[in-house]
């Protein structure tokens, strides 16, 4: 058995890349192997700035021979048919087939053998193909060549046991040859087998495992901070892009002027870290970030690291003023003056503008703020100042600071406190590790911002479809979603959204209300020719988006555990009027109990008894070509299981409707618990198809008030088993 090594060898990869591209490399080298008949025992991929590299063993040097029959036409069978077997089959003459009888009489046999190839062939067809097709985010070409590689590939390493396997892609022949690292060692290593590849990158300063060098860099880091007793900030995206941006990882230690210390630690992360790639560094008594940071070279150097230190304190210092400069000059602006400036800014063409959200936003805001327990007035003041940050140069410089930075200008302008921490917080949750916020005023907030996003891009029908969400809707839903669970947050999303859709036709400038009108008109067009626009009406949009966030609500309930069937179930439910449940803290509650209950032998056997009802009123509905549906007569009821059964059904029904009067939902999964016995013992004691039609048809309604009894509760028919 043999290995394979294989190396790509190139200028600098960018760091989001690697991983990818390695694994990539493994993909598509395994796979065309697998195609070819060729196993292998182990595979492992690396990946440094300038190369990617595979490593597989236990492969062997020649391919297996191949022995296949193929079945051919009947004998006696038409000329053309026979010559297109035997093209396909790749023999000269039928009589090199053989005959084969079965019950059916005699067909051709065409055995084709095949000597298997070398490995080291099949390997020198699949690589350049593979390099050839190689994905990458971003390619370019370079020279004279055709190539198109992330940066200009160099070299290629290729070796099976030992021995170079030969081939040319663009002009680059393969060889068994890498090199080191760029200052330290750039000459040439021979390297043909992985132990000589390992141990000869590692002494040219090259650490080649991922892994290795991630462990590296943070140990240093953490051991130079502890000496000067702080600690590094955490922050494993930044840790995976550094690991990614060096061959031999050496850390040092920078520092800047204190009086940089006066701008939010903030900003002072986000300049480290996101143009410079430093990590931030803190005093662990206090918690607050020190004058200090700490980065990673790619090299040693002979004086320490004294010079590239310096050279990097002048870089970060030019960095830091500039953020001190946008610290300074926009405090000058009250938050309150920059609102008009949002109407340059565009939210979406059939939108409007920021400007124009923010006063819809406002409207909302008042609505839902004393449903979470806020003042409507604050929640005012934080829709009008949330986005007004969007226009100071800090946000323009560091978007990623939007909202945070609207904190501190509002905290520095005298606004309350709540006030400020909405606005900070009006875009969250934006990821299922986000903090979700908690104070009424920010809960209020986030909410109006996010259904008005929501409703403004479903009414004017820019959904997501399949894969495609542009607008990032689902995370808006989902966010909405977990804003109103965890902090149990009681509203009827329906009625909701009929407001808002409402409110947004009342202040919608004539374009846009023009937009909305054409795309969703309270009646259809007569015309004709907006008839596509007018695929929906005004209604059904709502109700689709709350369809659509059902949906979202089973993939947080999903995250948790809970059955998505006994999601279907509750959200099957109608009221008087048609519509669905639009409460979700009581929809995840009637989940969890109806979850709960039917985990239990209760449970499990009405849901039996149940289907077994609604199985035999399909069946006897679709023969009599009626619906059994009306009342039970009392005086048909003959057999003391029916009577029984008629009886707990009326007490659970009556029991039930209290329940769900008080949404105490365990209370009314407990009453319709209450029917698993007189059902089994109805369906083990009574004849349902009795000889008398009179008796049969009242029977039947009877077990129509079971499939009533439990629809109150949830609609059984979608619960699975």
């Amino acid at each position: 058995m043999a290995d394979l090594l294989l190396e790509l060898f190139s200028e600098e990869i960018p760091a989001r890349m690697q991983t990818d591209a390695s694994k990539q490399l493994e993909d598509a080298v395994t796979k065309g192997l697998k195609e070819a008949g060729i196993a292998f025992e182990t595979a492992k991929n690396y990946s440094t700035p300038r190369r990617i590299a595979l490593h597989l063993t236990g492969l062997p040097l020649e391919q297996p021979d191949v022995r296949e029959e193929r079945k051919g036409p009947r004998v006696g069978a038409p000329e053309k048919a026979l010559e297109g077997f035997m093209k396909a089959a790749g023999v000269a003459s039928i009589d090199d087939c053989q005959t084969v009888e079965d019950k059916k009489g005699a067909y051709y046999v065409a055995v084709i053998e095949r000597k298997g190839s070398k490995t080291a062939d099949v390997i020198a067809a699949i690589v350049p193909e593979v390099i050839r097709s190689f994905h990458w985010p971003k390619s370019m070409r370079w020279g004279s060549g055709s190539l198109r590689w992330v940066r200009p590939l160099h070299s290629i390493l290729c070796t099976l046991d030992g021995a170079v396997v030969p081939f040319d892609v663009d002009g680059i022949q393969s060889g068994d040859v890498t090199y080191g690292h760029r200052f330290h060692a750039p000459e040439a290593i021979s390297a043909p087998t992985i132990g000589a590849y390992l141990s000869g990158l590692e002494a040219a300063h090259v650490v080649l495992r991922r892994t290795e060098r991630k462990a590296l860099v943070w140990d240093q880091a953490t051991k130079l901070a502890d000496a000067a007793g702080l600690e590094v900030t955490e922050d494993p995206a930044l840790l995976r892009e550094v690991v990614g941006l060096v061959e031999w990882p050496v850390v040092l230690m920078g520092s800047f002027d204190e009086t940089f210390l006066d701008v939010p630690p903030e900003v002072l992360i986000t300049a480290m870290r996101s143009h410079q790639k430093y990590f931030a560094v803190r005093d662990p008594k206090t918690g607050k970030l020190a004058n200090k940071f700490v980065f990673v070279a790619n090299l040693k150097a002979d004086d320490g690291g004294k010079a590239i230190t310096q050279g990097n304190e002048r870089v970060l210092r030019a960095r830091l003023s500039d953020a001190k400069f946008f610290w300074d000059q926009d405090r000058k602006v009250k938050l309150e003056d920059r609102v008009e400036k949002l109407k340059d800014i565009v939210f979406y063409d059939k939108l409007g503008t920021v400007y124009d959200k923010v006063q819809r936003v406002r409207a909302f805001a008042r609505e839902i703020a004393p449903i979470v327990g806020a003042d409507p007035d604050k929640a005012d003041r934080a829709v009008l100042l949330a986005k007004a940050d969007l226009v100071t140069d800090m946000v323009y410089e560091f978007p990623e600071l939007q909202g945070l930075m609207g904190r501190y200008y509002a905290l520095d302008q005298g606004e309350p406190d709540d006030v400020a921490n909405a606005i900070r917080d009006h875009y969250a949750p934006q990821g299922p590790g986000d903090k979700c916020p908690s104070e009424p005023v920010a809960v209020a907030v986030a909410l109006a911002d996010k259904l008005d996003t929501l409703l403004g891009f479903f009414a004017i029908n820019e959904r997501p479809t399949g894969s495609r969400d542009p607008f990032a809707l689902r995370r808006a839903a989902l966010s909405v979603t977990r804003l109103v669970l965890e902090n149990d947050v009681r509203i009827g999303l329906l009625k909701l959204f009929q407001r808002i859709y409402n409110q947004w036709l009342d202040d919608a400038d004539i374009v846009r209300q023009a937009a909305f009108q054409l795309a969703y008109p309270p009646d259809p067009p007569k015309s004709g020719i907006h008839e596509a626009d007018a695929e929906l009406s005004r209604q059904e949009t709502l109700r689709h988006l709350l369809s659509f966030f059902a949906d979202r609500l089973k993939v947080y309930l999903r995250d948790k555990g809970a059955r998505h069937d006994l999601i279907d179930a509750v959200f099957a439910l109608r009221d008087a009027v048609g519509n669905p449940p639009d409460d979700l803290v009581l929809i995840v509650a009637r989940v969890e109990a109806l979850g709960a209950f039917l985990d239990t032998d209760d449970g499990k056997n009405l849901l039996a008894g149940y289907k077994r009802a609604v199985n035999i009123l399909r069946i006897e509905e679709k023969k009599d070509g009626k619906a059994h549906d009306g009342a039970v007569d009392p005086a048909l009821l003959t057999e003391a299981a029916e009577k029984v059964l008629h009886s707990a059904i009326e007490a659970a029904n009556a029991d039930v409707a209290k329940a769900l009067e008080a949404e105490d939902f365990q209370s009314a999964m407990a009453a319709v618990a209450k029917l698993r016995e007189p059902v089994d013992a109805f369906f083990e004691g009574v004849k349902v198809n009795d000889a008398d039609e009179g008796v049969r048809a009242n029977r039947l309604n009877l077990l129509n008030q079971i499939r009533a009894a439990l629809g109150g509760v949830a609609d059984f028919s979608k619960i699975e088993g």
